[in-house]
Protein backbone atom coordinates (compact mmCIF):
# COMPACT_ATOMS: atom_id res chain seq x y z
CA UNK A 1 0.00 0.00 0.00
CA UNK A 2 1.35 3.41 -0.96
CA UNK A 3 0.41 6.94 -1.89
CA UNK A 4 1.10 8.27 -5.40
CA UNK A 5 2.14 11.81 -6.26
CA UNK A 6 2.32 13.42 -9.71
CA UNK A 7 4.21 16.71 -10.00
CA UNK A 8 4.15 18.93 -13.12
CA UNK A 9 3.65 15.84 -15.27
CA UNK A 10 4.00 16.27 -19.04
CA UNK A 11 3.87 13.82 -21.93
CA UNK A 12 4.50 14.78 -25.54
CA UNK A 13 4.10 12.51 -28.56
CA UNK A 14 6.03 14.10 -31.43
CA UNK A 15 4.47 17.60 -31.40
CA UNK A 16 1.27 16.61 -29.60
CA UNK A 17 1.14 17.39 -25.86
CA UNK A 18 -1.07 14.64 -24.41
CA UNK A 19 -0.57 15.57 -20.74
CA UNK A 20 0.06 19.19 -19.80
CA UNK A 21 1.40 19.94 -16.34
CA UNK A 22 -0.69 17.62 -14.16
CA UNK A 23 -0.30 17.89 -10.37
CA UNK A 24 -2.12 15.25 -8.35
CA UNK A 25 -1.76 13.60 -4.94
CA UNK A 26 -3.41 10.19 -4.45
CA UNK A 27 -3.71 9.11 -0.83
CA UNK A 28 -2.80 5.68 0.47
CA UNK A 29 -5.79 3.27 0.20
CA UNK A 30 -7.73 5.79 -1.91
CA UNK A 31 -9.91 4.75 -4.85
CA UNK A 32 -9.27 7.50 -7.39
CA UNK A 33 -10.93 7.55 -10.80
CA UNK A 34 -9.59 9.43 -13.83
CA UNK A 35 -12.49 10.20 -16.15
CA UNK A 36 -12.84 12.12 -19.37
CA UNK A 37 -13.45 11.78 -23.11
CA UNK A 38 -11.19 9.80 -25.44
CA UNK A 39 -7.86 11.55 -25.98
CA UNK A 40 -7.93 13.58 -22.77
CA UNK A 41 -4.72 11.99 -21.40
CA UNK A 42 -6.12 9.75 -18.64
CA UNK A 43 -4.74 6.43 -19.96
CA UNK A 44 -1.41 8.10 -20.74
CA UNK A 45 -1.13 9.14 -17.08
CA UNK A 46 -1.93 5.60 -15.96
CA UNK A 47 0.71 4.16 -18.29
CA UNK A 48 3.30 6.63 -16.98
CA UNK A 49 2.53 5.58 -13.40
CA UNK A 50 2.99 1.96 -14.50
CA UNK A 51 6.25 2.78 -16.27
CA UNK A 52 4.91 1.77 -19.70
CA UNK A 53 5.35 5.32 -21.05
CA UNK A 54 8.37 7.56 -20.59
CA UNK A 55 7.83 10.89 -18.84
CA UNK A 56 8.59 13.97 -20.93
CA UNK A 57 8.78 16.23 -17.88
CA UNK A 58 7.88 16.06 -14.18
CA UNK A 59 8.03 13.45 -11.43
CA UNK A 60 6.03 10.44 -10.26
CA UNK A 61 6.45 9.29 -6.67
CA UNK A 62 5.12 6.02 -5.27
CA UNK A 63 5.37 5.65 -1.51
CA UNK A 64 7.50 8.80 -1.33
CA UNK A 65 10.08 7.52 -3.83
CA UNK A 66 10.60 9.00 -7.30
CA UNK A 67 10.12 6.17 -9.80
CA UNK A 68 10.77 7.99 -13.11
CA UNK A 69 13.73 5.77 -13.98
CA UNK A 70 12.60 2.58 -12.23
CA UNK A 71 11.45 -0.17 -14.66
CA UNK A 72 7.83 -1.38 -14.42
CA UNK A 73 8.73 -4.75 -12.86
CA UNK A 74 10.39 -3.03 -9.91
CA UNK A 75 7.61 -0.53 -9.10
CA UNK A 76 5.49 -3.11 -7.26
CA UNK A 77 2.30 -2.10 -9.05
CA UNK A 78 -0.24 -4.28 -10.84
CA UNK A 79 -2.26 -3.25 -13.90
CA UNK A 80 -5.56 -4.61 -15.20
CA UNK A 81 -6.16 -3.79 -18.86
CA UNK A 82 -9.27 -3.41 -21.02
CA UNK A 83 -8.19 -6.62 -22.77
CA UNK A 84 -8.08 -9.61 -20.42
CA UNK A 85 -4.78 -10.79 -22.00
CA UNK A 86 -5.11 -14.35 -20.66
CA UNK A 87 -3.00 -17.21 -22.02
CA UNK A 88 -5.54 -19.44 -23.85
CA UNK A 89 -3.55 -22.66 -23.32
CA UNK A 90 -3.27 -22.17 -19.53
CA UNK A 91 -5.86 -22.88 -16.85
CA UNK A 92 -7.19 -20.13 -14.63
CA UNK A 93 -4.81 -21.24 -11.87
CA UNK A 94 -1.85 -21.16 -14.26
CA UNK A 95 -2.81 -17.73 -15.60
CA UNK A 96 -3.13 -16.28 -12.11
CA UNK A 97 0.13 -17.81 -10.91
CA UNK A 98 2.23 -17.07 -14.01
CA UNK A 99 3.87 -13.90 -12.65
CA UNK A 100 4.67 -15.54 -9.32
CA UNK A 101 6.27 -18.52 -11.05
CA UNK A 102 8.49 -16.15 -13.04
CA UNK A 103 9.58 -14.59 -9.75
CA UNK A 104 10.48 -18.05 -8.36
CA UNK A 105 7.98 -18.09 -5.48
CA UNK A 106 7.56 -21.45 -3.76
CA UNK A 107 4.73 -23.74 -4.86
CA UNK A 108 3.07 -23.50 -1.45
CA UNK A 109 3.17 -19.70 -1.48
CA UNK A 110 1.86 -19.56 -5.05
CA UNK A 111 -0.99 -21.93 -4.28
CA UNK A 112 -1.95 -20.02 -1.14
CA UNK A 113 -2.04 -16.67 -2.96
CA UNK A 114 -4.04 -18.05 -5.89
CA UNK A 115 -6.58 -19.76 -3.63
CA UNK A 116 -6.96 -16.61 -1.49
CA UNK A 117 -7.48 -14.40 -4.56
CA UNK A 118 -9.92 -16.88 -6.11
CA UNK A 119 -11.96 -16.88 -2.90
CA UNK A 120 -12.08 -13.07 -2.84
CA UNK A 121 -13.29 -13.00 -6.46
CA UNK A 122 -15.66 -16.01 -6.15
CA UNK A 123 -13.90 -17.98 -8.89
CA UNK A 124 -12.57 -20.90 -6.82
CA UNK A 125 -14.61 -23.40 -8.88
CA UNK A 126 -13.07 -22.08 -12.12
CA UNK A 127 -9.39 -22.68 -11.36
CA UNK A 128 -9.08 -25.73 -13.64
CA UNK A 129 -10.91 -24.17 -16.60
CA UNK A 130 -9.33 -22.46 -19.58
CA UNK A 131 -10.25 -18.93 -20.76
CA UNK A 132 -12.43 -20.17 -23.65
CA UNK A 133 -14.70 -21.85 -21.08
CA UNK A 134 -15.33 -18.58 -19.23
CA UNK A 135 -17.75 -15.67 -19.71
CA UNK A 136 -16.46 -12.12 -20.18
CA UNK A 137 -17.09 -11.27 -16.53
CA UNK A 138 -15.29 -14.40 -15.36
CA UNK A 139 -12.30 -13.61 -17.57
CA UNK A 140 -12.10 -10.13 -16.11
CA UNK A 141 -12.15 -11.62 -12.60
CA UNK A 142 -9.23 -13.85 -13.57
CA UNK A 143 -7.31 -10.82 -14.87
CA UNK A 144 -7.99 -9.07 -11.57
CA UNK A 145 -6.92 -12.20 -9.67
CA UNK A 146 -3.64 -12.25 -11.56
CA UNK A 147 -3.03 -8.72 -10.24
CA UNK A 148 -4.16 -9.48 -6.69
CA UNK A 149 -1.77 -12.42 -6.17
CA UNK A 150 1.18 -10.07 -6.60
CA UNK A 151 0.09 -8.14 -3.49
CA UNK A 152 1.05 -4.82 -5.12
CA UNK A 153 1.29 -1.43 -3.44
CA UNK A 154 -0.91 0.16 -6.14
CA UNK A 155 -3.57 -1.25 -8.49
CA UNK A 156 -4.02 0.39 -11.90
CA UNK A 157 -7.22 -0.29 -13.89
CA UNK A 158 -7.41 0.85 -17.53
CA UNK A 159 -11.09 0.77 -18.62
CA UNK A 160 -11.47 -2.84 -17.41
CA UNK A 161 -15.24 -3.06 -17.97
CA UNK A 162 -15.62 -1.56 -21.44
CA UNK A 163 -15.75 -4.98 -23.15
CA UNK A 164 -18.68 -6.17 -21.00
CA UNK A 165 -22.41 -5.75 -21.61
CA UNK A 166 -24.41 -3.25 -19.52
CA UNK A 167 -25.71 -5.78 -16.99
CA UNK A 168 -22.27 -7.34 -16.45
CA UNK A 169 -20.67 -3.89 -16.08
CA UNK A 170 -23.10 -3.14 -13.26
CA UNK A 171 -22.24 -6.41 -11.51
CA UNK A 172 -18.50 -5.94 -11.95
CA UNK A 173 -18.65 -2.40 -10.54
CA UNK A 174 -19.98 -3.91 -7.32
CA UNK A 175 -17.24 -6.58 -7.36
CA UNK A 176 -14.49 -3.98 -7.80
CA UNK A 177 -15.95 -1.87 -4.98
CA UNK A 178 -15.98 -4.95 -2.72
CA UNK A 179 -12.42 -5.75 -3.77
CA UNK A 180 -11.20 -2.32 -2.69
CA UNK A 181 -13.01 -2.57 0.64
CA UNK A 182 -11.44 -5.99 1.24
CA UNK A 183 -7.87 -5.26 0.13
CA UNK A 184 -7.67 -1.62 1.29
CA UNK A 185 -5.13 -0.88 -1.45
CA UNK A 186 -4.54 2.29 -3.45
CA UNK A 187 -6.44 2.07 -6.75
CA UNK A 188 -6.12 4.37 -9.76
CA UNK A 189 -8.93 3.63 -12.20
CA UNK A 190 -9.39 5.04 -15.73
CA UNK A 191 -12.74 5.18 -17.50
CA UNK A 192 -14.69 7.31 -19.95
CA UNK A 193 -17.94 6.23 -18.28
CA UNK A 194 -19.07 8.84 -15.75
CA UNK A 195 -21.48 6.32 -14.14
CA UNK A 196 -18.49 4.10 -13.26
CA UNK A 197 -16.67 7.14 -11.90
CA UNK A 198 -19.60 8.24 -9.72
CA UNK A 199 -20.31 4.77 -8.29
CA UNK A 200 -16.72 3.62 -7.65
CA UNK A 201 -14.62 6.63 -6.66
CA UNK A 202 -13.61 8.11 -3.35
CA UNK A 203 -12.48 11.04 -5.49
CA UNK A 204 -12.88 11.79 -9.19
CA UNK A 205 -10.44 13.58 -11.47
CA UNK A 206 -12.16 15.03 -14.54
CA UNK A 207 -9.69 15.53 -17.39
CA UNK A 208 -10.02 17.44 -20.63
CA UNK A 209 -7.40 18.02 -23.32
CA UNK A 210 -4.46 16.92 -21.16
CA UNK A 211 -5.28 19.01 -18.08
CA UNK A 212 -7.29 18.50 -14.90
CA UNK A 213 -10.62 20.34 -14.94
CA UNK A 214 -11.61 19.45 -11.38
CA UNK A 215 -10.80 17.07 -8.52
CA UNK A 216 -13.40 16.16 -5.91
CA UNK A 217 -15.77 13.65 -4.41
CA UNK A 218 -18.65 12.33 -6.55
CA UNK A 219 -21.03 14.57 -4.60
CA UNK A 220 -18.87 17.66 -5.25
CA UNK A 221 -18.64 16.86 -8.95
CA UNK A 222 -22.38 16.46 -9.28
CA UNK A 223 -23.61 19.31 -7.10
CA UNK A 224 -20.76 21.83 -7.35
CA UNK A 225 -19.08 21.61 -10.79
CA UNK A 226 -16.51 24.34 -11.33
CA UNK A 227 -16.57 24.50 -15.13
CA UNK A 228 -18.98 24.12 -18.04
CA UNK A 229 -17.12 20.97 -19.11
CA UNK A 230 -17.45 19.23 -15.72
CA UNK A 231 -21.12 20.20 -15.47
CA UNK A 232 -21.79 18.73 -18.91
CA UNK A 233 -19.73 15.56 -18.45
CA UNK A 234 -20.99 14.45 -15.03
CA UNK A 235 -24.61 13.38 -14.77
CA UNK A 236 -27.03 11.33 -16.87
CA UNK A 237 -29.07 12.76 -18.48
CA UNK A 238 -26.71 15.66 -18.96
CA UNK A 239 -27.26 19.06 -17.37
CA UNK A 240 -29.34 21.53 -19.39
CA UNK A 241 -27.57 24.66 -20.63
CA UNK A 242 -29.81 27.61 -21.48
CA UNK A 243 -28.54 30.91 -22.95
CA UNK A 244 -29.68 33.87 -20.87
CA UNK A 245 -28.86 37.42 -19.83
CA UNK A 246 -28.50 38.98 -16.37
CA UNK A 247 -30.76 42.03 -16.14
CA UNK A 248 -30.68 44.58 -13.31
CA UNK A 249 -33.97 45.32 -11.58
CA UNK A 250 -34.98 47.78 -8.88
CA UNK A 251 -34.61 45.15 -6.18
CA UNK A 252 -31.92 42.84 -7.59
CA UNK A 253 -31.24 40.77 -10.71
CA UNK A 254 -33.30 38.73 -13.13
CA UNK A 255 -32.14 35.90 -15.36
CA UNK A 256 -33.81 36.72 -18.66
CA UNK A 257 -34.24 33.60 -20.81
CA UNK A 258 -36.60 35.08 -23.41
CA UNK A 259 -39.21 37.83 -23.73
CA UNK A 260 -41.77 35.75 -21.83
CA UNK A 261 -39.59 34.16 -19.14
CA UNK A 262 -37.37 35.78 -16.51
CA UNK A 263 -36.29 34.20 -13.24
CA UNK A 264 -35.52 36.30 -10.20
CA UNK A 265 -32.09 35.69 -8.70
CA UNK A 266 -32.29 34.42 -5.08
CA UNK A 267 -31.03 36.98 -2.55
CA UNK A 268 -28.23 34.71 -1.34
CA UNK A 269 -26.76 34.66 -4.86
CA UNK A 270 -26.91 38.36 -5.72
CA UNK A 271 -23.32 39.05 -4.65
CA UNK A 272 -22.03 36.08 -6.67
CA UNK A 273 -23.98 36.87 -9.81
CA UNK A 274 -23.61 40.67 -9.92
CA UNK A 275 -20.31 40.31 -11.81
CA UNK A 276 -22.38 39.20 -14.82
CA UNK A 277 -24.98 41.96 -14.51
CA UNK A 278 -26.10 43.18 -17.97
CA UNK A 279 -24.03 40.42 -19.58
CA UNK A 280 -24.83 37.19 -21.41
CA UNK A 281 -24.56 33.97 -19.41
CA UNK A 282 -25.51 30.28 -19.48
CA UNK A 283 -28.02 28.87 -17.02
CA UNK A 284 -27.23 25.27 -16.03
CA UNK A 285 -29.92 23.11 -14.43
CA UNK A 286 -30.18 19.32 -14.11
CA UNK A 287 -33.34 17.56 -15.37
CA UNK A 288 -34.34 16.44 -11.85
CA UNK A 289 -34.41 20.08 -10.72
CA UNK A 290 -36.77 20.96 -13.56
CA UNK A 291 -40.05 19.08 -13.07
CA UNK A 292 -43.77 19.16 -13.71
CA UNK A 293 -45.47 21.97 -11.76
CA UNK A 294 -45.81 21.27 -8.06
CA UNK A 295 -47.39 23.08 -5.13
CA UNK A 296 -44.81 25.25 -3.35
CA UNK A 297 -44.43 28.40 -1.29
CA UNK A 298 -40.63 28.73 -1.16
CA UNK A 299 -39.17 31.59 -3.23
CA UNK A 300 -36.46 29.24 -4.55
CA UNK A 301 -39.10 27.68 -6.81
CA UNK A 302 -40.52 29.38 -9.87
CA UNK A 303 -43.09 28.24 -12.43
CA UNK A 304 -43.28 28.66 -16.20
CA UNK A 305 -44.97 27.10 -19.23
CA UNK A 306 -43.45 25.51 -22.34
CA UNK A 307 -44.67 23.40 -25.27
CA UNK A 308 -43.85 19.68 -25.09
CA UNK A 309 -41.61 18.57 -27.94
CA UNK A 310 -40.67 14.95 -27.13
CA UNK A 311 -41.60 12.46 -24.40
CA UNK A 312 -39.20 9.73 -23.29
CA UNK A 313 -40.84 7.26 -20.85
CA UNK A 314 -38.33 5.75 -18.40
CA UNK A 315 -40.65 3.79 -16.12
CA UNK A 316 -40.63 5.66 -12.80
CA UNK A 317 -40.00 8.97 -14.62
CA UNK A 318 -40.75 10.49 -17.98
CA UNK A 319 -38.19 12.77 -19.62
CA UNK A 320 -39.97 15.75 -21.19
CA UNK A 321 -38.12 17.74 -23.85
CA UNK A 322 -39.00 21.31 -24.86
CA UNK A 323 -37.27 24.41 -26.25
CA UNK A 324 -36.16 27.48 -24.31
CA UNK A 325 -34.11 30.29 -25.83
CA UNK A 326 -32.97 28.09 -28.76
CA UNK A 327 -31.83 25.35 -26.36
CA UNK A 328 -33.41 21.91 -26.11
CA UNK A 329 -34.23 21.36 -22.45
CA UNK A 330 -34.96 18.12 -20.59
CA UNK A 331 -37.16 17.87 -17.47
CA UNK A 332 -37.60 14.78 -15.28
CA UNK A 333 -41.33 14.48 -14.59
CA UNK A 334 -43.97 12.29 -13.00
CA UNK A 335 -45.40 10.07 -15.78
CA UNK A 336 -48.93 10.77 -14.51
CA UNK A 337 -48.49 14.53 -14.85
CA UNK A 338 -47.10 14.97 -18.36
CA UNK A 339 -49.00 16.55 -21.23
CA UNK A 340 -49.25 15.34 -24.80
CA UNK A 341 -46.70 16.29 -27.46
CA UNK A 342 -47.26 19.84 -28.83
CA UNK A 343 -49.33 20.73 -25.74
CA UNK A 344 -48.45 23.47 -23.23
CA UNK A 345 -47.18 22.12 -19.92
CA UNK A 346 -46.46 23.82 -16.60
CA UNK A 347 -43.02 23.29 -15.06
CA UNK A 348 -41.30 24.19 -11.79
CA UNK A 349 -37.62 25.05 -11.58
CA UNK A 350 -35.61 24.73 -8.36
CA UNK A 351 -33.38 27.81 -8.41
CA UNK A 352 -31.38 26.62 -5.40
CA UNK A 353 -29.88 23.98 -7.72
CA UNK A 354 -29.08 26.20 -10.70
CA UNK A 355 -25.58 27.04 -11.93
CA UNK A 356 -24.66 30.24 -13.75
CA UNK A 357 -21.76 29.97 -16.19
CA UNK A 358 -19.66 32.79 -17.62
CA UNK A 359 -19.37 32.01 -21.38
CA UNK A 360 -16.13 33.97 -21.60
CA UNK A 361 -14.28 31.77 -19.10
CA UNK A 362 -16.56 28.67 -19.09
CA UNK A 363 -16.38 28.77 -15.28
CA UNK A 364 -19.31 28.38 -12.93
CA UNK A 365 -19.90 31.59 -10.98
Amino acid sequence: MADVSLTNLHKTFDRTEAVRGVDLDIAENEFLVLVGPSGCGKSTILRMIAGLEDITKGNIEIGGKVVNDIPPKDRNIAMVFQSYALYPHMTVHENMSFGLRLRKYSKDEINKRVLDAAKILSISELLNRRPRQLSGGQRQRVAMGRAIVRNPRVFLFDEPLSNLDAKMRGQMRIEIKKLHQHLKTTIVYVTHDQVEAMTLADRIVVMNDGIIEQVGTPDEMYNAPKTHFVASFIGSPSMNFIPCQLVKTTDGLNIKINDKLSLSVPKDRLDRYKVLASKKAILGIRPEHLTNKKQHTHDMYEDFNAKVKVLEPMGMDTMVFFDLSEAEVCARCDPKSVEKIKSDMAFTIDKSQMHLIDPQTNKVI
